[in-house]
């Protein structure tokens, strides 16, 4: 059997707006607003120092259509990095980021494989002998056991 190290991370929602923290008087709003990209600055250093085999985003990466293109280019950037060494990233859709018409739009590096929402889809790392099997979400709310299939 093949040896193969690889990071899984889900819910980050990248530059949410975080809406609730406004009712909370004196809280550094802006540094906690901050803090889904220095966590996704931390995760994507971490790969790459640790040489992982390949990277898994399971759902809610971004937490709905951005409110510019800023989000999209920064999550490109670090992808992009990623790339420079080597190291695949597969990336499913959840209930929050479901079918983004912005997400879209971005030119992902060639190491981001997004998965299908309409199937589910392999994708495979033959040097690793590695199947990764999934599904992305197609609209925030999913009824169907996406398991089934």
């Amino acid at each position: 059997m093949t040896s193969f190290r690889f990071l899984h991370a889900a819910d980050i929602h990248l530059d949410s707006p975080l809406h609730g923290l406004s009712r909370y008087e004196g809280l550094p709003v802006e540094d906690i607003r901050s803090a889904t990209r220095a966590a996704f600055d931390n995760l994507v250093q971490f790969a790459i120092d640790e040489a992982v085999d390949f990277v898994v985003l399971a759902g809610d990466l971004f937490d709905g259509d951005w409110r510019d293109m800023g989000t999209g280019l920064y999550f490109a950037r670090m992808m992009g990095r990623l790339n420079q060494v080597g190291i695949p990233a597969f990336v499913l859709a959840g209930n929050h980021d479901a079918a983004s018409v912005i997400s879209r739009t971005v030119p992902w590096p060639p190491n981001v494989r997004l998965f299908e929402a309409r199937r589910p889809e392999t994708h495979r790392l033959p040097d690793l002998a590695v199947a990764v099997h999934g599904q992305s979400f197609s609209t925030p709310a999913v009824t169907d056991n996406l398991v089934l299939a």
